[in-house]
């Protein structure tokens, strides 16, 4: 579904791609980084998102606002803060590593503060304006 969309000049917005996979994966489960790596390029080839945005939360203030919406926790929201905070990190260390692509938002912020962050990253990287 990605491909043809950008073929026919789309955009496409996700909100898992791979990084996530190493993230919770690697990172949080401590499976071998290379070899996710490793299975994402076997998958992918050399392809990869023109920008991803990384909403950084405290692990406690993401728990927080996790348990706060209505219905059942998910699986990975049950687990221990070390796992969170483990997770957290990779996501860090995955932006840290590609900054040409990765842009890191404060989620802490206020709902429209972060949306200003999120409209200025988007503009800037891809040169659009959204306003």
């Amino acid at each position: 579904m990605i491909v043809p969309a950008l073929e026919a000049g789309g955009w496409v917005v996700c909100d898992r791609f791979t990084d996530s996979t190493i993230a919770y994966q690697g990172y949080g489960r401590g499976l071998a980084l290379e070899e996710l790596a490793a299975l994402g390029r076997f998958a992918l080839g050399e392809f990869a998102p023109d920008l991803t945005l990384v909403l950084d939360l405290p692990v406690t203030e993401g728990l927080s606002r996790a348990a706060s919406r209505p219905g059942v926790a998910d699986r990975f929201e049950r687990l221990d803060r070390e796992f969170h905070e483990r997770l957290r990190a990779g996501f860090l260390a995955i932006a840290a590593a590609e900054p040409e692509r990765c842009v890191v938002i404060d989620a802490t912020a206020s709902v429209d503060t972060v949306h200003r962050a999120i409209v200025r990253a988007v503009a800037t990287r891809l040169g659009v304006a959204l306003e």
